[in-house]
């Protein structure tokens, strides 16, 4: 299929919208950059001399949350900082800080004080733990959210300890998501009203409202499940990745009762095979240890009961999982995505990100722009990203002040 994307315009929606960002680092960037991505103008207001912490800590990832921004350089405390500032929130849409609650009244530029002059002007707080409350003004970063919103406790392995992700889950799900879709809405509510509004976003808050599963299973059942035992967490043997002869791994989604039989009429050829096989020679990497690997007969209807009583999920499908954590076992990966090749059995492989960078259906939907991720909002007629590179520091004085 013919790539046009430089033939179609850059998009367009937030055209108009001017954004200033005085955030720094990962969530409040990365939440401008997906406005800039709709088209909206964002302007980093960065200190003189250094600018955004990450522009020495990272350049790379400073690089991936800054494209298609202009930078101002302003001392916020100094009054002819100050001062330009208050210029430029005169012509703005939204402002969006990301810093210690309190810290803009105390330089002026609070969101009382800026109002007062753009009456429409939307005002994002992006802060860890919010405007209120005891830890409001304490520091943190993404693990320490994921572990006060009870995230952390529900991620890694039964029995082990919490697995910490590589992708921040609080800081870009919980906070710059959160934060854009906001912002977003206040900027809608002010452009019918003329009155604009104080968006407070909260990673913590935003980190606790994606726990809808663990809370779904505390209402059901009183308490949540422990790590690694909840129907979506390893309880479940069709939901679980598994390892490959070659210490590759493919992750099986087969929940649903039709793709489980899908996928166990793709397997049960080379089970039974590989049972037969068992029977003048033990299968060793079987669980439980030296058991030979079970048919796959009655799979699909412990499966069902264990859908039906998620409390006793772990003990009622026990069998299958040691089954098929056996059968896995004997090809590689590579094999074994042949073999499932147009099942249907929500079973895929798991990639390394630079596996996924050149997968098909990744750069079928263009994803990858040069170095850069691209925006994964897609609109009829516009480019999927036009954005120009990171910007340098005070680029745009000269032009915006």
């Amino acid at each position: 299929m013919k790539d046009d994307t430089k033939a179609r315009p850059a998009n367009t929606l937030l055209a108009g919208v001017r954004v200033l960002d005085l955030t720094r680092l990962l969530p409040g960037p990365h939440a401008t950059q997906l406005l800039a991505q709709l088209g909206a103008e964002v302007i980093k207001i960065e200190e003189p001399g250094g600018g955004d912490y990450a522009r020495t800590l990272s350049p790379a990832l400073f690089e991936q949350v800054n494209r298609g921004k202009a930078s101002v350089t302003l001392d916020l405390r100094k009054a002819d900082g100050v001062a330009a500032f208050k210029r430029l929130v005169a012509d703005a849409d939204v402002v969006i800080e990301s810093f210690r609650p309190g810290v803009m009244e105390r330089l002026g530029c609070g969101y009382e004080t800026l109002k007062a002059n753009n009456p429409a002007l939307v005002y994002a707080a992006l802060t860890g733990y919010g405007q209120n409350g005891p830890l409001a003004a304490a520091a943190g970063h993404d693990l320490n959210y994921l572990s006060l919103s009870g995230v952390l406790d529900q991620i890694g392995h039964a029995g082990g300890p919490p697995a910490i992700s590589n992708v921040q889950i609080a800081d870009l799900a919980g906070g710059a998501l959160t934060c854009a879709v906001g912002v977003l809405s206040a900027v809608i509510g002010a452009r019918a009203s003329g009155q604009g509004a104080f968006v407070d976003a909260a990673m913590l808050d935003g980190s606790l409202a994606l726990q809808s599963v663990a809370m779904a299973t505390r209402n059901q059942f009183g308490q949540t499940q422990p790590r690694g035992a909840d129907t979506l967490t390893g309880a479940l043997p069709n939901y679980r990745v598994y390892k490959c002869r070659d210490g590759r791994y493919l992750a099986v989604g087969a929940l649903e009762p039709k793709f489980f039989a899908r996928l166990l009429d793709r397997l049960n050829p080379v089970g039974d095979r590989q049972a037969r096989r068992s029977d003048s020679k033990p299968d060793s990497s079987a669980k439980p240890k030296n058991k030979r690997a079970p048919r796959m007969a009655g799979w699909a209807d412990r499966i069902n009961a264990a859908l039906a009583d998620p409390r006793r999920a772990r003990h009622l499908s026990k069998p299958v999982h040691w089954g098929l954590a056996a059968l896995f076992r004997t090809r590689t990966r590579d094999a074994w995505l042949e073999l499932l090749a147009g099942a249907d059995a929500c079973t895929t492989p798991v990639l390394t990100l630079e596996e996924a960078l050149a997968h098909p259906q990744v750069q079928a939907r263009d994803m990858q722009q040069g170095d850069a991720l691209g925006c994964p909002l897609r609109f009829d007629g516009t480019a999927r990203d036009a954005l120009a590179p990171s910007p340098a520091l005070g680029a745009d004085n000269e032009r915006l002040l």
